[in-house]
């Protein structure tokens, strides 16, 4: 961190005369951040950088771990100890705007000739968006497609990937090896937001929502991913393991085909010993709406900082940065208005290909207030139904009812 930031104001006409003079000195202003980013991750470099580019700007960053990062921020803001700069998780943008939490940044964002919300993708865009104002800036962002391998689509004799849930659990079956401790996709019913996570666009793409959850298509989407666990087309941990972990079982060879997101890239291409795809999550037939999974952080800066003006440049600058977040960092900007150079390596530049369109269909999760405890409810829903202790539609129902009271249907 660069300390040495004074600027000292002396008086020529006093050093003529040879009197004494007081030493005027603007104390550098302190700006606290806090994310989840480790060490190869954006945020450590542009706080540094961000720091070493503003003489009247001291940067003071905390890495916070995921499971601590709401609970750890709130108990700060609740003592008068919040950072300024915060990098929220995008569902919970909406319960901080809420309830006061975070500075209102519409007027801020309308005036700057850095950020322009018609740059961004309008999934991304709308997380960071409560009651029609602007609480945040899109940090980055991510999604959800499937993942196959086409040595053994291939060697099956199947010659596209699956493009309808009909046409992926018949490849599923096709696939499925348990002699050879192979499955036929791989995903994460975890009770927990990777589970909510993983489950919402399938609930969309069948015409539901968070909110009329125990709808027909809601049914259709649980019935669908029950189907793969009763037939033991996928492995019985898919309800307690994350997506990491779960797409380590397809890296290895041991699942067909595996749901996630382009953070696997890397990992895909550094460590499959086989050739592999990603393409569009399948839709529930022919010609059906899409829908995807929007992950990332957004942006956003606590009301009770007193440096409002130099948080917002902090954010002015990381946007800056956004057209190199991918080359840098393997991270996918939110914005439409960056294209990602070829990496040289054909299988990684068409997935990014292939992601960057699923982003088009990308949906936030809510935005809600209480979306904590409405992702809870369908998280227990699915957790319910795929153990078989309820149908997909009373474990629905029951999710439902348990929605309709945290909304005050």
């Amino acid at each position: 961190m660069n300390r040495a930031k004074l600027m000292l104001c002396v008086s020529a006409a006093a050093l003529s005369l040879g009197t004494a003079v007081p030493t005027l000195a603007q104390e550098p202003v302190t700006l606290n951040i806090w994310t989840v980013d480790k060490t190869g991750q954006p945020t450590p470099d542009l706080a540094r950088e961000f720091d070493e580019s503003e003489p009247n700007i001291d940067v003071v960053y905390r890495e916070v771990n995921f499971a601590d990062l709401m609970s750890e921020a709130m108990r700060a803001y609740s003592v008068g100890r919040a950072p300024d700069v915060f990098a929220v998780d995008n569902p919970d943008t909406a319960m901080l705007a809420a309830n006061g939490a975070l500075l209102d940044l519409t007027d801020m964002i309308e005036q700057s000739d850095v950020i322009n919300v018609d740059e961004y993708f309008e999934g991304p865009m709308a997380s960071a968006t409560w009651d029609g104002r602007i609480y945040g800036v899109p940090k980055a962002t991510n999604t959800i497609a499937l993942y196959y391998n086409k040595d053994m689509f291939e060697e099956a004799g199947i010659e596209e990937p699956p493009k309808t849930w009909d046409e992926l659990i018949e490849d599923a079956r096709i696939l499925n090896d348990p002699e050879n401790d192979v499955y036929g996709v791989a995903f994460s019913a975890k009770a927990s937001e990777e589970g909510t996570f993983q489950f919402l666009p399938f609930v969309q793409m069948a015409g539901g929502s968070y909110d009329n959850i125990n709808s027909e298509g809601g049914v259709e989407a649980l019935t669908f991913f029950k189907t793969l666990l009763d037939e033991g087309l996928a492995s019985p941990d898919t309800v307690s393991r994350t997506q990491w972990a779960s797409t380590a079982t397809f890296n290895a060879g041991n699942a067909a085909m595996a749901i996630s997101g382009p953070w696997e890239i890397n990992r895909m291409a550094d460590e499959a010993e086989f050739d592999w795809g990603v393409t569009l999550l399948p839709t529930p037939a022919e010609g059906s709406p899409r829908s995807s999974a929007m992950g990332d952080y957004n942006w956003v800066i606590f009301s009770s900082t007193k440096h409002p003006e130099e948080a917002f440049k902090a954010l002015e600058f990381f946007a800056e940065q956004d057209k190199d977040l991918f080359e840098r960092f393997g991270q996918i900007p939110a914005r439409n208005d960056i294209e990602i150079p070829p990496t040289g390596n054909e299988a990684k530049d068409e997935a990014l290909h292939v992601f960057l369109e699923q982003m088009q269909y990308s949906q936030p999760r809510g935005p809600h207030p209480q979306w904590p405890k409405i992702s809870k409810a369908i998280q227990t829903a699915l957790q319910s139904a795929l153990a078989g202790s309820q149908t997909p539609q009373q474990a629905l129902d029951q999710a439902q009812a348990q929605i309709d009271k945290i909304t005050g249907k």
